[in-house]
């Protein structure tokens, strides 16, 4: 099962790489990582997609709660959430395909960020099935290059990771 574990960690160098290193020596997959700092310099905001039983996913958590740099741990699949990546996607855009492209990108509420005379750069936002539908739904030999970051997640209502 698909989990999305968030985390504050202190924002110093070698942080990342502890938790990246934790996950590795015990054969954990990631799927997504994204970390940025928070409103707190001091602080960053982490959000990996990983998958896993329940008795995995325990395990992660309590690994990464006995990392010295991290602050606090909160699968956000435990409970209501909301999920967003960005893709960002280079498609041939020439001729009769411009229009196409263009309605394409309006349908997925994408925005076209980048014109040339034979490209169009499409940015997109949404969780990974919409990112999924938009590559799908585009006729493959126009994909000239896509970008993916992870999933970013938020616990929806009350629900916050602070400390």
């Amino acid at each position: 099962m698909k989990h999305i574990i968030a985390l504050l960690l202190e924002n110093e160098p070698g942080a990342l790489s502890r938790v990246v290193a934790l996950f590795s020596a015990r054969g954990y997959n990631i799927e997504s990582l994204t970390v940025a700092p928070t409103e707190d310099p001091s602080l960053s905001r982490m959000t990996i997609t990983t998958t896993g039983s329940d008795d995995v996913i325990e395990q992660i958590t309590k690994h990464l709660n006995r990392l010295i740099e991290v602050v606090k741990v909160v699968d956000l699949t435990e409970g209501h959430y909301t999920e967003r990546g960005l893709m960002l996607i280079k498609v041939r855009a020439v001729g009769k395909e411009r229009d196409e492209m263009k309605r394409m990108a309006d349908i997925f509420r994408g925005r076209v960020i980048d014109v040339t005379e034979k490209t169009y750069t499409i940015e997109l936002t949404g969780d990974a099935a919409k990112l999924d539908a938009f590559i799908e739904a585009v006729d493959r030999t126009a994909i000239l290059e896509t970008v993916r970051t992870g999933s970013s997640g938020i616990g929806r209502g009350e629900r916050i990771l602070r400390v």
